[in-house]
């Protein structure tokens, strides 16, 4: 396959998570979900396990977790789902799940999230959203890549969002500890940093024959949006001039998330964003789609790494042994 060209699928905008999958035979394959209890974390480790995938949920509500399980092995009996505890903004939580797996890991998806909330800090000062939505899963990724290498093709999939366009990484005040928080920017600067990770994951781990890419899932009323109200959707909205979102299902927003994890056209594919199941093209100003340039800058995505690496360090995360890597 062309490196350059641009990925395009048979699947679109209201393609579903079990149409992108049918016919895929996930057998023997194991898959993590983080966030797997809730939203489209749920549909993509319901078609992934329907595929024959192992499915770990990573989750922080171990009860949730269980009520998923059940509900995906009442409809499927013979799905192969467990669920793990996992919070993404505790460091020490992280290095247990990471000790914890047994390799080889074939698919992982970091789809857990948290969106436009409030100004909270971790233990460490880092600002929650950027904790969560990137180093968290920087951490989670990075420490197992042992068992993603032992996979020997393994995909990666971040779930970002279209709010990337709204900002870069602000590599001078990330956590905002200078600038006034915005709760939209922090957003949007954590969602640019995990197309960032799928452009230098990908740069860095192909020889151990890992791809990774981030994908915007569309417009999908979740608990994502726990911290938003309609009267705020209405604001935004109306200070930039967009129109109301064209609403998808909780199957169709988990869709693009499983064509990443599964699909046999995205083989070797990394780098990469993709919405609506195709691969994204460049941002035009003025519009919501497509990808902005500072998300894929490769520059950046190597500071950003760095970054990562450092802060991590500096906090004494004890399974960064192979962030390096």
């Amino acid at each position: 396959m062309n490196a350059s060209a641009r990925i395009a699928t048979p699947f679109g905008a209201h393609t579903t998570a079990a149409e992108v999958i049918d016919g895929v035979d996930l057998s023997g394959r194991s898959a993590i979900v983080t966030g797997g209890a809730s939203g489209i974390g749920v549909e993509t480790a319901r078609a992934l396990a329907s595929a024959g995938a192992d499915v770990v949920l990573a989750v922080r509500d171990l009860e949730a977790g269980e009520r998923t399980v059940a509900d995906i092995e009442a409809a499927n009996p013979e799905a192969r789902v467990s669920v793990a505890h996992l919070d993404l903004a505790e460091q020490a939580s992280i290095a247990a799940f990471v000790a914890a797996f047994e390799e080889p890991l074939h698919i992982l998806v970091n789809n857990a999230g948290l969106m436009a909330s409030p100004l909270m800090r971790t233990p460490e000062g880092w600002e929650m959203q950027f904790a969560t939505n990137h180093l968290g899963h920087f951490a989670l990724a990075t420490g197992l890549h042992h068992a993603l290498a032992a996979a020997g093709d393994a995909r990666v999939v971040s779930v970002s969002s279209s709010a990337h366009l709204g900002s870069p990484v602000v590599f001078e005040d990330i956590h905002f500890r200078e600038r006034e928080y915005n709760p939209w920017a922090a957003y949007a600067q954590s969602k640019t940093a995990n197309v960032l990770f799928a452009v230098e994951a990908s740069k860095r781990w192909a020889a151990d024959g890992i791809a990774a890419n981030a994908l915007m899932p569309g417009a999908i009323r979740t608990r994502l949006q726990r911290y938003v109200s309609e009267e705020e959707l209405d604001r935004l909205r109306a200070a930039t001039g967009s129109a109301a979102p064209d609403w998808k299902t909780i199957e169709q927003g988990a869709a693009t998330s499983v064509l990443l994890a599964s699909s046999p056209l995205l083989d070797r594919v990394g780098g990469r964003y993709f919405e609506d199941c195709n691969e994204a093209q460049p941002n035009e100003p003025g519009t919501r789609r497509g990808v902005a340039a500072h998300a894929l800058d490769p520059d950046d995505a190597s500071r950003l790494w760095d970054v990562s690496i450092e802060t991590l360090r500096l906090a004494g995360a004890d399974h960064t042994a192979r962030l390096g890597s």
